[in-house]
């Protein structure tokens, strides 16, 4: 399978711009590892998309990025898909500045950044993205009943007892769990024990 995301010379010039926009502010506020920076774009950018190469969000949709940090998946989703409305949310008010302020430079007014915990922000969203963020039997209870097509996880390493533990915890149909590997799409090394895990409404 190779990549079906269509980006062409002025969509890529975005992303090149969103990649130095990271670089100078991570200078300032380090939201990515400092043995990262030269791999912005690989081991962020790209990664974040992997969700778009699986998932087929819908013009009008919402999307809660929980956890965004300084902005991923929420800010290249966004930037791929100027017509679909993302929240990005996190707790941390100088990781929440690095998103606002990299979303404004790049003009994203399908992005609002709200500094919050996920437990006291108000709302329903058609998905919830993230990244990393915590195990999905912890993950899970913070957003039950607010999404009303799917939970969606970028994850990495040992998955399926991670996925096991959820569904006895919870009494998930496993029917309704769908684990892409990232390498189906993407042939780097970094992407070969990495997956997007789908979590349909439960």
């Amino acid at each position: 399978m190779t990549s079906r995301l269509c980006i062409d010379k002025t969509l890529q010039e975005r992303f090149d711009k969103a990649v130095e926009l990271y670089r100078e502010w991570n200078g300032k506020i380090n939201v990515i590892s400092r043995k990262d920076s030269d791999y912005i774009w690989s081991h962020h950018f790209r990664h974040s998309l992997s969700i778009a190469e699986f998932i087929d969000f819908a013009t009008g949709e919402t999307v809660l990025d929980l956890g965004t940090g300084g902005g991923f998946p929420g800010v290249p989703l966004a930037i791929l898909r100027p017509d679909v409305h993302f929240v990005l949310c996190d707790s941390i008010g100088k990781k929440t500045l690095v998103a606002t302020e990299v979303a404004r430079a790049l003009g994203l007014d399908n992005v609002d950044v709200v500094r919050s915990r996920v437990e006291d922000l108000p709302g329903r969203w058609d998905w919830v993205v993230t990244r990393a963020v915590a195990d999905l039997s912890v993950l899970y209870p913070w957003v039950r009943g607010r999404y009303g097509r799917g939970l969606v996880c970028l994850k990495g390493g040992d998955v399926a007892s991670e996925i096991s533990a959820f569904v006895r915890k919870f009494r998930v149909n496993p029917s309704c769990i769908h684990v892409r590997p990232v390498s189906d799409v993407y042939d780097e090394e970094y992407f070969r024990e990495k997956f997007v895990i789908h979590i349909e409404k439960i």
